[in-house]
């Protein structure tokens, strides 16, 4: 992957340290790991952000549940799995 910028980012010691431990348990170099770790966060939140846009997009459209039918469906499910 060609590199499109960087980020300078101060660490206390203690995760500096850990950061280039892990990066030479997996063969790679401490910025690497940084890179890579950065990568995961970043598609975590975009996943998030479209998990709770999925659930916005639920609401605007109204399809919701109101309290009650919630609890009547976890009441269903307890019953159910104690007649298995």
């Amino acid at each position: 992957m060609t590199a499109a910028g960087s980020i300078t980012a101060p660490l206390d010691t203690a995760t500096l340290a850990l950061v280039e431990d892990l990066a030479r348990a997996r063969g790679i170099s401490g910025p690497q790991f940084a890179a890579d770790a950065i990568r995961r966060a970043t598609q975590d939140a975009v996943d998030w952000r479209a998990f709770v846009q999925e659930g916005i997009d639920c609401v605007e459209r109204g399809e919701v549940h109101t309290q009650e039918e919630v609890e009547a469906w976890f009441e269903a499910r307890v019953a159910a799995r104690q007649r298995q």
